[in-house]
């Protein structure tokens, strides 16, 4: 079979080839899945330079989430063949097959193709956890959401417009106020580079927002700390831009906010119960209509490196989805 794989580390992404492998064998409580589409995440392209808090030993094939069908499946699994699946692990979804964890997977409804049940999971389930579990987003609060481009930046912003939200849509590109405008569901769209404050402030009379998610670090969570209402949450959910920001506890204590840390996958694996219903209800959502996942483009396997090097120059509106 075909598979994305990593040899070695590199930052320009030397290090990853496209080869040919042996298709793996399933193992005790596995499935075997014939991957149908397979969606990229800023993880995958981290772990390629060895950035990801998670480290798989050399060489790795790439891939966090696919979706398939099932080839071979025991009855300990609660699949069989034929089955149409979705989910995955930290690695292996970039590959024509893949033996996964059958705790890992869940059964596609009808009505969702391959790529949007791809592009939903880890996005949705990140949007879910920080916003309702952690942040208990409610109907009628406002929200900013940083990196509104991103998969995980629109799938925020989706959901949240979904459950009664006002959303405040931020962005550092200028060129992407239109894009995200059309592809996000979304009340307004800022330019979150420099001081951004005053523009919270016009857009929310003054009460400024009750949740801020923020994948992005650096500088915008620096200024965030200064648009979070009394009582609100900012949730950290990354450091796209590189730089880790710090913050002087006073500030928090003086303005009521909580600064809360999202690990979606931790935190399922942490409360297995927890991250099965949030799954459920994503699903639900998605069934329903009420929530969509945006796919920029999709692209066979064997362009790879045009997904990877979009991600990386922020060309993106949503996720790209690799098809093997």
């Amino acid at each position: 079979m075909k598979a994305l794989r990593v040899e070695r580390l590199s930052g320009d992404l030397s290090g990853v080839a496209l080869t040919d492998l042996d298709a793996p064998t399933r193992g005790k409580g596995e499935v075997l899945v014939r991957i149908r589409a397979a969606s990229l995440n800023f993880p995958d392209l981290l772990m390629t330079q060895g950035k990801y808090q998670f480290k798989p030993g050399l060489p790795f094939t790439l891939g966090m989430e696919m979706a398939g069908e099932v080839v071979e499946a025991g009855p300990e699994t609660g699949f069989e063949a034929g089955d149409r699946v979705m989910g995955g692990a930290k690695t292996g979804g970039f590959a024509e097959y893949a033996s996964v964890p059958a705790q890992t997977l869940r059964k596609i409804p009808e009505g969702i193709g391959f790529a949007e049940a791809a592009a939903m999971g880890a996005a949705y389930s990140t949007a879910y956890t920080a916003l309702v579990e952690l942040g208990g987003l409610e109907a009628g609060q406002t929200v900013l959401v940083h990196g509104a481009s991103g998969g995980v930046g629109l799938a925020a912003c989706d959901l949240a417009k979904a459950l009664g939200a006002t959303v405040i849509a931020a962005t550092h590109r200028e060129d992407k106020i239109g894009a995200i405008a059309a592809a996000a569901r979304t009340d307004h769209v800022i330019l979150n580079h420099g001081r951004f404050r005053e523009e919270v402030i016009a857009l929310t009379d003054g009460r400024l927002c009750d949740l801020v998610f923020d994948p992005v670090g650096g500088d915008v969570f620096d200024e965030s700390t200064r648009c979070v209402t009394f009582g609100g949450k900012l949730l950290v959910i990354g450091f796209v831009a590189g730089r880790i920001p710090e913050i002087a506890v006073n500030i928090p204590l003086i303005k009521g906010f909580s600064v809360v840390g999202v690990r979606a996958g931790e935190y399922a694996r942490r409360f297995p119960e927890r991250g099965r219903r949030i799954a459920e209800e994503v699903t639900r959502l998605a069934v329903s209509g009420a929530i969509t996942p945006h796919i920029d483009r999709t692209l066979p396997l064997e362009r790879w490196r045009e997904a990877f090097d979009a991600m990386a120059e922020g060309e993106l509106i949503g996720k790209v989805i690799l098809e093997p």
